[in-house]
C-alpha cells in the first residue's frame, strides 16, 4: 500500500504504518492538548499507541495461525481503522480459514484476561462507562477498549473476523465463491447501517470504519471470484501473443508513433539479440517526453529489469507478480529466455469475463 512506512520486521512479516495513522496520532494529541493541556495529550498518546500495539498482537494471532498452514504474510499495516494483515492467500479449506479467523480474537481475549487480572489485583474498578474518562487508569482504558474491539470484530459482517468465520462455515456447504458473495453482501449491509448510525451520531471515525468495511467486503468478494475463475489456468492460456516490441536504442519519438498506431499501451524493450531489457509503458513514455524530450532514447524512459513470467506459471501466482510489480503488463519468456507473450491486466480481465460466461 502506498504511503506506508516499515517500522519493524517480526517473524518474517513487515510491520508498516500508513501516513494517515501517524496524522491521526498527531491530531488526537493536539486535540487533547487544546482540551486539557500537555499532560493529557501525553497520556492519551501513550494509551493510543498501546491500544494499537494490542491491535498488532491481534493481527499476529492471524499471522501465526496462517503460517501453520503454509500461508505467508508479507506485511501488516496500521491504519486509522486498525491493523490489516495482508495474507499471501486465503486458504480454500474452510477449517483452516476458521482457525485463522478465530486466532486474532483469541489473542485479544488473552489480552483482556491479563488486563482484567492486573486491574482486579490492584483494586481498580473495571466497570466503567467511559474508558477515556480522565479518572480511569491506563490498564482499565486498555481493558475496556479491547473488550469493545473483541465484540465488534465478532459481528458476522465480512471482512471482520466474525464475517470470516461466517464465510468459512458457509463454504463447507456451498463452496468458497458463493460463501464469499453472501458474507460480502452481509458485510456491505452492515457497513451501510454503521455509516448511517455514524451520520446520526456525528461520529466521523465510525463513518470511516463503515467506509472501509464496505470497500473491503466488495474487494475481497471480487478477489475470490477472480481466483476461482482463474483456477487451473496457466499464463500460456491468458497471455497476449499479438504484440510489438521496441528496440532499446529507439527514440521516444519513434515510441510515440508506435503507441498511436494501434491499441497496444505497453511495449517490451529488447536489445539487438531480442533479449528483454525492460518494459515501456504509456506512463513511462509521457514522463520521458516531459523530462528528456522526443529525441531521447527508450532506455532513458523504460522500467528496466521488469519481472518476466513463464508460460507455465499458474494464473494466481502470475497475477500476484503482476500486481506486486506495479506495472500494467509483464513480458512472458520461455525456458530459453525468448519473448513469447505479454501478461496484461486488461487481458486478464477479458479472459476472466470469458471464463465466467462459460461457467
Amino acid at each position: 500500500m502506498r504511503w506506508s512506512y516499515t517500522i519493524g520486521r517480526f517473524a518474517g512479516t513487515d510491520v508498516k504504518v500508513h501516513v494517515t495513522f501517524m496524522l491521526l496520532v498527531v491530531w488526537l494529541a493536539y486535540y487533547q492538548y487544546q482540551r486539557a493541556g500537555t499532560a493529557a495529550a501525553v497520556e492519551y498518546t501513550i494509551f493510543f499507541l498501546l491500544f494499537f500495539l494490542c491491535i498488532v498482537l491481534h493481527e499476529f494471532g492471524h499471522i501465526r495461525m496462517a503460517s501453520r498452514f503454509g500461508v505467508r504474510t508479507p506485511d501488516v499495516i496500521l491504519l486509522p481503522i486498525g491493523g490489516v494483515a495482508r495474507l499471501e492467500r486465503i486458504p480454500e479449506e474452510p477449517r483452516q480459514e476458521l482457525l485463522i479467523a478465530l486466532a486474532g480474537p483469541a489473542v485479544t481475549l488473552a489480552i483482556i484476561v491479563l488486563l482484567f487480572l492486573a486491574a482486579v489485583g490492584t483494586g481498580q474498578d473495571v466497570l466503567v462507562s467511559d474508558p477515556l474518562a480522565g479518572n480511569v487508569s491506563l490498564v482499565v482504558q486498555l481493558l475496556v477498549s479491547n473488550v469493545l474491539v473483541l465484540v465488534f470484530n465478532l459481528f458476522p459482517a465480512f471482512p471482520l473476523d466474525g464475517g470470516r468465520v461466517l464465510r468459512s462455515l458457509l463454504a463447507r456447504k456451498m463452496g468458497l465463491a458463493k460463501a464469499t458473495r453472501i458474507a460480502g453482501s452481509i458485510g456491505q449491509i452492515f457497513a451501510v447501517v454503521l455509516g448511517i448510525v455514524g451520520v446520526m451520531l456525528q461520529a466521523p471515525l465510525m463513518m470511516l470504519v463503515a467506509f472501509f468495511i464496505f470497500l473491503g467486503a466488495g474487494s475481497e468478494a471480487s478477489a475470490v471470484a477472480t481466483r476461482m475463475a482463474g483456477r487451473g489456468l496457466q499464463v500460456a492460456q491468458m497471455m497476449v501473443t499479438d504484440f510489438r516490441t521496441i528496440p532499446v536504442h529507439a527514440t521516444l519519438s519513434q515510441a510515440v508513433d508506435l503507441l498511436l498506431s494501434g491499441e497496444q499501451r505497453e511495449f517490451p524493450v529488447v536489445d539487438n539479440l531480442g533479449r528483454t531489457e525492460g518494459i515501456l509503458t504509456r506512463d513511462n513514455l509521457i514522463r520521458g517526453l516531459s523530462r528528456h524530450g522526443p529525441e531521447s532514447t527508450v532506455a532513458q524512459a523504460m522500467t528496466p529489469a521488469a519481472p518476466t513470467v513463464t508460460p507455465t506459471l499458474s494464473f494466481q501466482e502470475a497475477l500476484e507478480r503482476l500486481r506486486s510489480s506495479g506495472l500494467p503488463a509483464l513480458p512472458v519468456g520461455d525456458a530459453g529466455g525468448s519473448l513469447v507473450g505479454m501478461r496484461t491486466l486488461d487481458n486478464n480481465t477479458d479472459q476472466l469475463l470469458v471464463q465466467r460466461a462459460r461457467g
